[in-house]
This record gives C-alpha cells, structure tokens and sequence, in this order.
C-alpha cells in the first residue's frame, strides 16, 4: 500500500511540474536587446512547420535550409531587399549573414507554401529572434504585402515607419522610396 501511495505521488508531481512547464513563455528578444515592436511588447515565436539549419545566404531576404538532408530555397515573407544590382545589396546581405548563417532555424509558413521559382515562402526564427522582422526594423527590408500571405503585414509596416523615421539601415539612400508597399 506505502509503494502504491509513493509511486501515485511522484506521478502527481510529475503531472504538475509537466504542467508548470508548458505554462511557460519564451520571449521575443531581438539581437540589439530592443523589443520587438520598440515599444516594449514581446511574444513567443510560433510553433515551426520545419526547422533546418541555414548552409547558404543568397541575398538579404534568401537563404538556402538544409532540412533533412536536403537543401530548400526559402524566400522571407513580407519583405524585400535590394537586389543585387541596386544600392544598399551588401549591407542587407550581411545583415542576414549576421542573423541567419550556420544557424538552426524555424520556418513558419503564412498561406503559400511556394513562389512562381519554387522557393519555400516562410517566416524566418533564429531562436526567438523574428528575422523578417529584424531586417525591417533594422532598416535592412521593406515591407510588401504579396497576397495571400500577410499575417504580419501591419506589423512590418510599422516597424518599417520606425526604421524610415530613424534613418536606419538602407533608408538614407532611398532604395525603398517607390512608393509600391504590394508585389
């Protein structure tokens, strides 16, 4: 009876602490130690589709994931960077290098898996660090709505105020003056 009473507490206690975990928040923290909005809000990164470590950067809003074995394209959601030929490539390809290269990522997908090139369209975690996001704020990506996928449309246009206002990043030289938000 005393070993059936011991094993019935220890699973109860268990249960709890199994509990008190998975109540537990991670947050957001970007790589600056700002937050993630500028004006204290913070939130978790969402539950990944796929997860894979980063082997190439292409560009500032492209990478290549090597997710079980193999190696995907993944073109970042929401945003655009300049592209090779225009002002500001480097600094937005070396701002991705900084946030991505070599490290495990988590892709999360907004409607679309694919685009027209066969490139996975995904939202991009290093951690809790949001990388869509950080490229914005930092002044490195605008933000463009492509439909269907704009679940965090709103939320890079802002931040993308805040960057033009500060004159972070690409800003000064004006690479994202067309006036053009959708793709």
């Amino acid at each position: 009876m005393i070993v059936r009473v011991q094993r019935l507490g220890i699973f109860a206690l268990m249960f709890v602490l199994a509990l008190t975990i998975s109540a537990c928040e991670l947050e957001y923290t970007p790589i600056d130690g700002g937050s993630s909005s500028g004006n204290g809000d913070s939130s978790p990164a969402p539950a990944a589709d796929e997860t894979g470590i980063v082997v190439d950067v292409i560009d500032g809003d492209t990478i290549d994931v090597e997710i079980n074995g193999i190696v995907y394209r993944v073109r970042y959601v929401g945003v655009n960077t300049p592209e090779r030929d225009e002002a500001c490539y480097s600094e937005a390809r070396d701002a991705n290098v900084r946030l991505v290269q070599g490290q495990t990522v988590s892709l999360v997908r907004d409607q679309s898996n694919t685009d027209r090139y066969d490139r996975l369209l995904r939202y991009v975690y290093v951690g809790n660090t949001f990388v869509n996001a950080e490229l914005v704020r930092n002044g490195y990506a605008e933000a463009v709505l492509y439909r269907p996928d704009d679940a965090q449309f709103d939320y890079f246009v802002s931040l993308e105020r805040e960057a033009t206002n500060a004159g972070r990043g690409c800003h000064p030289t004006g690479i994202f003056n067309d006036g053009n938000t959708e793709r």
